[in-house]
């Protein structure tokens, strides 16, 4: 397009006619641009004085280029299967008030489509070759006028590929099939989830990864998928040895017994490779389970964390690019897609653009599409950050590679996702033991008989090259390279379970033994250095204009450190955030209203009356680690899922994540079920993320008291967790603290406080912070002479606070309170220690203001209900983790502490 009428890519013909009238008043009433497009207009009536109204008909050409862009993919050739459902209007002529009379008039509004002034045909031919062939385009729907022209223009590009090119396309596409076939015939009736059908996957991989180092020397792709084609990827993409892949089929046992691995299209895998011209790069296809978009935020909370650590910090990074590859029906399915998507442009979480393939196999497991969806395309959800999408045929390698190339320059020119649907079709049924003619009789009927790319593009260029024995010969050196993996295979006696990103984790071993689990480490840190940073924390600048609360509160917070010594919850976490901090630890805090704090007791982030935002956590010394703060969207599940994949990558920095309420971690029970408990048993991965759950009964109804301690229980095994339960400000300091001093990385869930934040015992001194130690079990620090204890009560979190009241108030000198704080692993040594230095005790209470069939009770039996006699006090089991009623919540509350205190 001639960038002299550039002007006219974004505008609608309506608006063109509203100007042309204006034109005619007055021609000095236009811009200088429009006024000449004006005037060539009105040169060119005589052309086509047959037309009653040769205005209208230059407006209808207008209106014709409008519909191709906006509606030219409802009529493209991209399906390679199916017959397209039929859309209405078409883009016949007649539906634009034009005929077969004008295909030769010579036409201004060519200069739309960048050919200058042309005739109809031409113009028709030139639309019908950008809109309507194996790529469809949607893109009219983006607000920027700049970016509807960028796109516009590069699709205007002539894009042609070498000989060399197409014969690596070819190589790629047989590799892909003959693969298929290989394992197949190998090894028969197991599931491999075929590639077959949307091949063209892999060149348009290798392509993407060639293109874009050379171009925009990119080095690393983090790249999430399900395991339709995965095993094929992780072979002829990223080069995982046959023989391991082989190995697997045939069922071998990992030689780690302390793993327990996962199926063989589940795993991940890093590869460091170079491209053609010698760079070096790095791939990384993150595991995943058979939850098939979950993937998606750990792949860009990955990212996230190599752009802050590798890339400083720059988002909009070109050396590192998120792919995800999607299945249709999972991304027009499942909600996470549209959390991620939320996610993309976000201060907190933004990678800089994501590239999303879908693998479009037209049908979901034995769903249709039109039962799977309700919009028209699976890419739909793409609009709600109006990205532009491609559906290209995934039968038409060079279309493909066409489509890739946009791709990736649109995400490095504007940093932002952009969807390519490849539409293909699904060979065999959801696995390769399943029947899919019970359910898609008719269309398994063509899929049987429709020739694979590979077979279309190699008689495309036969036809083009002639007969060519390089062919054949590529064919046969291709399949002498997986027989000798086959025969390496039989060798191999144990599988091995390939690490992922361990380079990254080279200096934390993974630790299941429980004398290291529970080896002490310094946590201390100088009393006078705390004393600084809460100066440098808690005092606002002077020149900056607070609202009074908050300048109250840093106020009393600072004589709560430096005059009486004394710390309460708040102060002790920032405290262990600053003390880090100022040793060089980095910190990521994310989550909903994590800056103020749901419970305004935070206040990491602090505003001025002019709503500035300032954070004093970074302002401790020049040279200090640095504290990121990020106030989350609504969303458990994608946020949870980012903030694993970033602590996934770094294990320096201290990665939490916190929930608004401890209930609502159900929202991301996906990302705690399948990786945070499970990812170091199943795939050999590390990650030291903390969850921070506030739990507590205050009355307040079923949906905010509990934070289902008893699920993540379920989940613990093999010391694969830490969750704890603090119920001092000094022992959650420590265990912060202790999260980075440790040498090995295990996600650690706490359970937060909520009416214990401003409780008058709920303090620690700043000598207990600066001198002590994270203690798994607190024992009664209150108990005078031990002969004299006849019944310890064993407790843990907030209720410890209401049974010392309860103690206190009738004076009770016979019964010693035991907290667990740290629940898993639990230090059984220690509990049979105390239970041994109580030696009058009479009676052992479980204490729990949870149901009976919630809370610790469960686990605490199956631990120690062999080895002590418990007697459990609780409220009875129920359904429902609370009741809604103050009156009847206070009622439950003091028949505990009555029962647990009563006199036999």
């Amino acid at each position: 397009m001639s960038d002299r009428y550039s002007f006219l890519n974004a505008i609608h013909f309506k608006d063109i006619e509203y100007l042309y009238k204006k034109y005619k008043n007055n021609p000095n009433s236009v811009e200088q641009s429009w006024c000449a497009f004006f005037h060539g207009f009105d040169l060119q009536k005589e052309n086509y004085s047959a037309q009653n109204n040769s205005i209208d008909i230059e407006f209808k050409v207008s209106n014709l280029i409008h519909s191709y862009r906006t509606r030219g993919h409802f009529f493209t050739n991209t399906n390679p299967i199916k017959k397209r459902r039929k859309h209405f209007p078409s883009l016949d002529l007649k539906n634009f008030g034009l005929s077969d009379k004008v295909l030769n008039v010579q036409f201004e509004a060519g200069r739309l489509i960048g050919i200058g002034k042309n005739s109809l045909k031409n113009i028709v031919n030139h639309l019908e070759n950008i809109y309507c062939n194996s790529i469809g385009i949607e893109y009219m729907y983006i607000s920027n006028p700049k970016k509807i022209e960028w796109i516009e223009k590069w699709f205007q590009k002539k894009i042609s590929f070498s000989t060399e090119k197409r014969k690596f396309f070819l190589k790629k596409l047989n590799e892909a099939i003959v693969f298929e076939n290989f394992v197949h015939t190998k090894f028969v009736g197991q599931k491999r989830f075929s590639i077959e059908g949307n091949e063209s996957i892999l060149p348009a991989l290798e392509e993407m990864i060639e293109y874009t180092s050379n171009k925009y020397l990119t080095e690393d792709f983090i790249i999430g998928m399900s395991h339709r084609g995965r095993l094929n990827l992780l072979s002829n993409f990223l080069k995982k040895d046959y023989s391991h892949i082989f190995s697997e089929f045939q069922g071998k046992e990992y030689k780690e017994k302390t793993f327990s691995g996962d199926v063989k299209y589940h795993l991940g895998f890093t590869k460091v490779r170079k491209n053609s011209q010698g760079k070096i790069i790095k791939m990384s296809l993150v595991p995943n389970p058979s939850h098939l978009e979950s993937v998606d935020p750990i792949v860009e909370g990955i990212t996230r964390a190599k752009i802050d650590i590798n890339y400083n910090q720059d988002s909009n990074s070109e050396k590192i690019i998120p792919i995800l590859i999607h299945g249709d029906a999972a991304l027009s399915g499942q909600g996470i897609v549209y959390e991620v998507l939320q996610l993309s442009r976000l201060k907190g979480y933004k990678t800089g653009g994501t590239i999303h393939l879908v693998m479009n196999n037209q049908i979901g497991f034995t769903t249709n599409n039109t039962e799977g969806r309700s919009s028209i395309y699976c890419t739909d959800i793409s609009k709600i950050v109006l990205s532009p999408v491609l559906h290209v045929n995934a039968d038409d390698i060079e279309s493909v590679i066409r489509a890739i190339y946009f791709a990736v320059d649109f995400r490095m020119h504007y940093h932002e996702d952009v969807f390519v649907d490849l539409i293909g079709y699904r060979k065999y049924g959801h696995n390769e033991g399943d029947e899919p003619r019970f359910t898609q009789p008719s269309l398994y009927k063509t899929i049987s008989k429709h020739p694979s790319t590979y077979d279309l593009y190699k008689k495309k260029l036969e036809k083009k090259w002639g007969k060519n024995l390089d062919i054949k010969k590529m064919e046969n050196e291709y399949e002498k390279i997986l027989q000798k993996g086959y025969n390496e295979s039989k060798t191999i006696k144990w599988n091995i379970l390939n690490s992922f990103l361990e380079e990254e984790w080279n200096n934390f071993p993974i630790t299941y033994n429980t004398k290291k689990i529970f080896k002490k480490v310094k946590t201390q840190f100088p009393i006078e250095r705390i004393i600084e940073i809460s100066k440098k924390i808690f005092t606002l600048p002077i020149e900056k204009h607070f609202f009074k609360k908050t300048k109250f509160l840093f106020q009393k917070r600072l004589e709560m450190v430096i005059k009486n010594h004394l710390a309460d919850w708040s102060v002790a976490e920032l405290l262990a955030y600053g003390t880090l901090l100022d040793e060089g630890f980095h910190i990521r805090l994310s989550g909903e209203d994590v800056a103020r704090g749901t419970f305004s007791h935070r206040h990491a982030i602090i505003k001025t009356e002019e709503e500035e935002e300032i954070l004093l956590l970074n302002q401790i010394r020049i040279g200090q680690g640095k504290i990121q703060v990020y106030n989350s969207p609504l969303s458990e599940y994608g946020v949870l899922g980012f903030d694993y994949g970033y602590a996934l990558f770094s294990p320096y920095i201290l990665t939490l994540w916190e929930a608004q309420f401890g209930d609502f971690g159900n929202g991301g029970q996906i990302i705690i079920d399948q990786y945070i408990s499970s990812g170091e048993n199943k795939w050999k991965i590390r990650n030291g993320i903390v969850m921070l759950l506030p739990h507590g009964y205050e009355g307040q109804g079923p949906e905010h008291s509990s934070a289902r301690i008893e699920r993540y229980l379920q989940l613990c095994a093999n010391n694969n967790l830490f969750v704890v339960n603090c119920t001092t400000p000094s022992n959650f300091y420590h265990l912060l603290r202790r999260q980075m001093k440790l040498n090995f990385r295990k996600p650690l869930i706490v359970f937060t406080p909520k009416s214990l934040l401003r409780h008058p015992k709920c303090i620690s001194t700043i000598e207990e912070l600066s001198e002590g130690k994270f203690q798994e079990i607190l024992d009664d620090p209150f108990v005078q002479k031990i002969e004299e204890i006849k019944k310890l009560i064993f407790c843990s979190g907030k209720i410890y606070y209401e049974l010392l009241n309860k103690k206190e108030s009738i004076k009770d000198k016979e019964t010693a309170i035991i907290r667990i704080e740290q629940i898993y692993p639990l230090k059984e040594k220690k509990i049979q220690e105390l239970l041994n230095k109580y030696n009058n005790k009479k009676s052992v209470l479980w204490v729990q203001e949870e149901p009976e069939n919630m809370g610790l009770w469960s686990f605490i039996l199956r631990k120690l209900g062999n080895s002590i006699p418990f007697h459990l006090i609780s409220p009875s089991e129920s359904s429902s983790p609370s009741t809604g009623s103050y009156s009847c919540f206070l009622k439950i509350q003091n028949q505990i502490l009555e029962k647990a205190f009563f006199k036999e």
